[in-house]
């Protein structure tokens, strides 16, 4: 009986951790991205750019976890995939 009131206990303990997580998440405003400017990136959860069919620079996010931790967001200019297919 105390192993599965352990269990549960761990179970709803994660999930309030998870919660809490992604609560976070909504409130990170994006940085631009300037050169030598230090990430200390650890885990990168997601990277968004807008899709199009003509070549040319492009403004890009991705969110990333850093070393210490805390999600942060950034912005960054790129050339966009179409250039990549075109002669």
């Amino acid at each position: 009986m105390n192993s599965r009131m352990l269990l549960v206990a761990g179970v709803l303990g994660l999930s309030a951790f998870a919660g809490a997580v992604q609560a976070d998440t909504t409130t990170v405003q994006p940085v631009p991205y300037h050169y030598g400017m230090p990430l200390h990136v650890a885990k990168v959860v997601s990277m968004t750019e807008p899709s199009t069919m003509e070549c040319k620079v492009i403004t890009a996010d991705m969110k990333f976890i850093d070393t210490a931790g805390k999600l942060e967001e950034i912005t960054y200019s790129k050339l966009s995939d179409a250039c990549s297919y075109q002669n």
